[in-house]
């Protein structure tokens, strides 16, 4: 099964802490309440984001502190994947164990500009503004990482696996 991701481009700049993606206040929080919070430092996708919409970021994208609930939150958003210069490397983790597809891609930000159509081919490593007609190549993932992506992230891998009884 190839993972191919097509959505409207949310932009975002260098050093997003995971404390935008999921504050410490909204732990307990129904999900109303943590949907208004998330990167609420962009008025318009608090406001705005659709499901299959995409975020293109910059470095270090997800810095900070270790919270799941950061890409969790991104994911029930609708968020179709996450595309940056580079991640926070604890992030980065947490989203492929939560099934969110993330692809780091060097010079990223500057062939997107928000609203752009992007098309990500995740098992490929292919970046694509179908916008401007623009592509680039993304760091591939190994092939354990993809397969954990492709099975709907580590739990559900591991129940596939008869691994994990609950």
């Amino acid at each position: 099964m190839s993972i191919i991701v097509t959505g409207k481009v949310w932009k975002f700049g260098d050093h997003i802490n995971t404390d935008y993606m999921a504050p410490s206040f909204t732990a307990q929080a129904s999900w109303e309440d943590r949907k208004k919070s998330i990167l609420h430092i962009h008025k318009a996708f608090t406001e705005e984001c659709q499901p299959g919409d995409v975020i293109v970021a910059g470095k270090n994208f997800g810095c900070g502190s270790s919270r799941e609930n950061a890409p969790t939150n991104l994911k029930q958003l609708g968020i179709g994947c996450v595309v940056a210069e580079s991640f926070g490397r604890i992030f980065f983790r947490n989203c492929i164990a939560v099934a969110l597809p993330v692809m780091a891609c060097q010079g990223i930000s500057d062939i997107f500009d928000e609203g752009d159509q992007l098309e990500l081919d995740f098992e490929n490593s292919i970046v694509k503004n179908l916008t401007a007609g623009q592509e680039a190549k993304g760091l591939q993932l190994s092939p354990d990482l993809l397969n954990i992506v492709k099975k709907g992230g580590i739990l559900a891998l591991l129940k596939s696996e008869s691994q994990l009884t609950t």
